[in-house]
């Protein structure tokens, strides 16, 4: 049975989701609250928000759980050479919060192969900024010629990323602005960045599926460490590269 969260009520624990067979594998609980503080300890055990504008805030916490371990990044030959080559122009640029709200909206209005409208309402959208405006919620963005080309945003807990959507206006450029970020997460020892669901970009990239016994031992003592410095530019991509 599917647990109904009042206001001050705790989420039950991950083990009660739905399983698979189920129809909504993963599925943990419903809430009308999507407060800075209910959404932050829901990261802190592994729960995500994932619903439409018709429905309840739902809340998640799948089993498998797909991750990206940043030094199994996958690089393939052609965007090695995009890389490469947004490095040599000065008319490329990674910026960080630059434009938070922006990143997250363009991420709604992009168009997804079998989704039909976006989860990213402005409910979320008001959500994710009291995260960014807390310090938790970033966007790393690919600039060209002084415009914002692609970019993402996700969640930092301590040494815990947790990637939401991407979008590109350019060529290759959510992937240009996700290598940045893998650089970055390896330049501070960033064991593991989270992806949620499975999808074929993501295994194209290096993503994989492990269980959730596996990710929430690692989520533990990733969130306990001491917070890495948001604030880089596109010579993270050098390390990526390497």
């Amino acid at each position: 049975m599917l647990t109904w969260l009042n206001a001050s009520m705790p989420f039950p624990p991950v083990e009660q989701a739905l399983g698979a067979g189920s129809g909504a594998s993963g599925l943990l609980a419903a809430s009308r609250d999507l407060s800075f503080e209910r959404l932050l300890s829901a990261y802190q055990q592994g729960i995500f928000p994932w619903y439409s504008d018709t429905q309840p805030v739902l809340w998640w916490s799948p089993d498998p759980r797909m991750v990206l371990d940043p030094g199994a990044f996958k690089i393939s030959a052609s965007l090695r050479k995009t890389l490469q080559r947004v490095l040599r122009d000065p008319d490329w640029e990674i910026r960080v919060d630059a434009g938070f709200k922006e990143v997250m909206q363009a991420c709604a209005d992009t168009e997804r192969p079998g989704q039909d409208g976006t989860w990213i309402t402005a409910d979320i959208i008001e959500a994710y900024h009291a995260m960014h405006l807390a310090g938790y919620a970033h966007s790393v963005e690919t600039w060209y010629c002084n415009e914002r080309v692609g970019g993402l945003y996700g969640i930092g807990i301590g040494k815990m990323l947790y990637g939401e959507s991407m979008f590109a206006r350019r060529n290759d450029a959510s992937k240009i602005a996700l290598a940045a970020l893998v650089g970055h997460a390896r330049r501070h020892r960033v064991e593991m960045i989270d992806c949620q669901q499975n999808t074929p970009h993501l295994s194209s990239l290096g993503g994989r599926e492990i269980s959730r016994t596996a990710f929430l031992g690692h989520l533990r003592h990733a969130i306990t460490a001491a917070p890495i410095p948001w604030g880089f530019d596109k010579s993270a991509l050098q390390d990526a590269l390497a």
